[in-house]
């Protein structure tokens, strides 16, 4: 029992001794951080609340990882809402997404959409799948793709190495596209053997020259993979309208400055715009010439901003011929994305897509050119109701790129421009990339977008129609600032060919 003794006399002399240099220590902190606070003017908060104004900035950052969970309510986050996260969680793991006691969705607010049910809906045996839409039918390879929801651009540098394996292999499973996004082919779009659209930015990523500028034998070559489909080139994105894409430096590891073209290590900021592109016709002339480098479909994503341009690249196409044309536009919204992006960008400038989209079908229909250039909408589209509107505005397939960050695990922390991303999704931390694991989040991408094409089909066959596609802006309405609502194409009339 000699311990017990030592526990009792000795032990406790030591504890105290330790307790009470602790305590000095923590005091002599006090005082430190006192001093540097009453003599700095930087921070008026800390200056006349020295320490204790310290903390108004950690709540502050801490504030952004516990709204969601203790303070939000379902349907008033943004981007997304817990509502829309938790349909898209439960879909991912296969979970029942069903709801009880009625919508905890305010459909009184002015823009909220209502599908228009029928009284004679279609029995579950009647519907169809969505059928295929030939991309390019005039190159010497089209594409006949099928899948009414897809995979957005995610480069690889922007997420991680298992994410981008996560998402090939979903796209081949899925039977859905994965858009490569800027930063150039890598070996993990490849790996899953899914269908890929090869994205190029205004840098040229992947397929450069030193100068910058395109390298046409090298896109060649990226376009000989039969999984490459499609080429689209960039012209912006919802993130950051008319401002080329950042990454940080952090982020620029060895093996993906070497996929890019680029020094490792080094901020990597793409131009504004597409050097020789400014204007309609220079934009069809790089057009034609990436088509003949690539024997693809070829065509651009934009997020619509002034809308003169339509008219005149509508005009330009009957002036060269339909072959000149673009085999499909990509329209994004202008309410950001993943990307790191300047607030004054990110919030206030380009178009939503709830705009955008039935402004650029009407523009192509008024010039005659909707059957030949295909429309895909991008943006902010994550749920069925949203994905169900785009296809009542006319689109023929649906994007979606933060979708699949969820689908992939996203918590919504906002990290995305960091490395820090606690899920492994956007950052290049080996240890934070363990926790993804491909096999796994390829699944949930999966299941994702077989929940999606489901439940767009169940609103199509409330509607009285038998797929997707089949939707028109008849069967949607939406709600006016007075609370009732009004039939989509009293908002957007239909268009007639000139």
């Amino acid at each position: 029992m000699a311990w017990l003794g030592w526990i009792t006399s000795e032990g406790l002399k030591l504890l105290s001794a330790a307790f009470v240099f602790a305590v000095g220590i923590v005091l002599l902190l006090i005082i430190v951080l006192f001093l540097i606070d009453v003599a700095q003017r930087r921070d008026a908060i800390r200056r006349n609340y020295p320490v204790i104004g310290r903390f108004r900035s950690l709540f502050t950052k801490l504030g952004e990882f516990f709204r969601q969970y203790f303070f939000a309510l379902d349907r008033e986050e943004m981007p997304f809402n817990r509502a829309e996260r938790d349909w898209v969680y439960k879909s991912c793991e296969g979970s029942d997404n069903t709801a009880a006691f009625g919508s905890t969705n305010n459909l009184d607010i002015p823009g909220s959409v209502i599908f228009v049910n029928s009284t004679f809906p279609t029995e579950e045996d009647e519907g169809t799948p969505a059928p295929p839409v030939i991309i390019g039918p005039d190159c010497p390879s089209p594409y006949e793709a099928q899948s009414i929801i897809n995979i957005s651009a995610l480069s690889y540098g922007s997420i991680s190495r298992p994410a981008v394996m996560a998402l090939s292999r979903g796209a081949r499973m899925s039977g859905c596209w994965l858009n490569t996004g800027e930063g150039g082919l890598s070996p993990y779009h490849l790996e899953g053997g899914g269908d890929l659209v090869f994205q190029i930015g205004t840098a040229n990523y992947g397929v450069r020259k030193n100068d910058g500028t395109l390298d046409f034998d090298a896109l060649s070559k990226v376009a000989s993979h039969t999984q490459v489909r499609m080429i689209e080139l960039k012209l912006s994105q919802g993130a950051k309208p008319g401002k080329g894409g950042l990454l940080p430096g952090v982020k620029v590891t060895e093996e993906i400055a070497g996929i890019r073209g680029i020094p490792a290590g080094e901020d990597s900021i793409s131009p504004n715009g597409h050097p020789g592109v400014h204007s309609v016709s220079q934009l069809l002339d790089h057009l034609d010439r990436i088509r003949r480098a690539a024997g693809k479909p070829v065509g651009f994503k934009t997020v619509i901003g002034e809308t003169q341009w339509l008219e005149e690249l509508c005009e330009e196409i009957h002036r060269r011929g339909l072959k000149h044309a673009p085999d499909f536009i990509t329209v994004d919204s202008g309410d950001g994305g993943s990307g790191a992006a300047p607030m004054a960008l990110i919030d206030n400038c380009g178009l939503l897509i709830r705009e955008s989209l039935p402004l650029t079908i009407d523009a192509l229909t008024r010039n005659g050119l909707r059957e030949r250039i295909k429309v895909i909408a991008s943006g902010k589209i994550i749920t069925p109701a949203d994905a169900a509107w785009a296809y009542c505005a006319g689109a023929d397939f649906v994007n979606s790129a933060r979708g699949f960050m969820l689908a992939l695990g996203c918590i919504q922390s906002m990290r995305c421009n960091k490395n820090t991303c606690p899920t492994g999704i956007t950052t290049h931390d080996t240890r934070l990339q363990a926790g993804l694991d491909p096999e796994d989040k390829a699944v949930r991408v999966k299941n994702y977008v077989e929940r999606m094409r489901k439940d767009v089909g169940i609103i199509s066959h409330s509607c009285g129609i038998i797929h997707p596609r089949s939707l028109g802006r008849h069967h949607c309405r939406i709600v006016q600032a007075s609370g009732l609502s009004i039939p989509m194409d009293d908002l957007h009339p239909p268009q007639r060919a000139k």
